[in-house]
């Protein structure tokens, strides 16, 4: 089964390919992750076409995408979702949309990432990899969470404990998509967590005549 993953919640933009199976996991055929900041719009479709390119396939030849969901800001998690709900769309292929948190790392653990205004996001892991807590939006020395911690290792010392660093990857991506493969996928929700930054003005302006 090959499987096209792809994720915008963070600010390293991540796509890859990967060659899926009950018994064998994720197979990586081509993976780019590339610092993009807000310039998730314009590097997305061209790793998508780098990453085709490199493992010699097609769109036509994909079984099923996975989009990452959040938590992340809400511009960066639309253009992933969006992208991934269009290909999917054009080539009639199931998308499957899981939390961005639960592809990174494995096993048990904590997962902190930038969630900007001075917080974190954060999940928490049995050893089977299963979500305990979360995905929750707090300042990172009030997040819940406990040893060992995997993500952004900017934010150990206001978490006051050590961080390895993991970031989101393909076979992450698809590992947690797995349980979902072969079902109908579910609508594809961005998790926000909280408003975005731009709000509408709520004042009015007078126009002169």
């Amino acid at each position: 089964m090959l499987v096209l993953a792809l994720d915008t919640a963070t600010p390293t933009l991540v796509v890859g390919l990967a060659r899926w199976s009950a018994d064998g996991g994720a197979e990586l055929l081509a993976e780019r992750a590339v610092a993009s900041g807000n310039r998730h719009a314009e590097l997305l479709t061209p790793a998508v076409r780098e990453v085709l390119a490199e493992s010699g396939l097609a769109l036509r030849e994909l079984d099923a995408l996975v989009v990452g969901l959040g938590p992340g800001p809400f511009t960066g998690l639309r253009v992933g979702v969006v992208t991934a709900a269009a290909l999917g769309d054009a080539r009639g292929l199931p998308v499957h949309g899981v939390c961005s948190l639960d592809a990174v790392g494995d096993g048990a653990r904590s997962v902190v990432t930038d969630a900007r205004r001075k917080e974190v996001h954060w999940a928490t892991y049995d050893a089977a990899g299963t979500r305990l807590s979360g995905p929750g939006v707090d300042r990172p020395e009030d997040a819940p969470v406990t040893d060992p911690v995997v993500g952004d290792v900017r934010f150990a010392e206001r978490l006051g404990r050590a961080v390895g660093e993991a970031e989101v990857t393909t076979a992450g991506l698809v590992r947690a998509a797995a349980p979902s493969f072969g079902r109908p996928p579910a609508p594809l929700e961005p998790l926000y967590l909280r408003r975005p930054d731009a709000v509408p003005s709520v004042t009015r302006k007078t126009v002169s005549q």
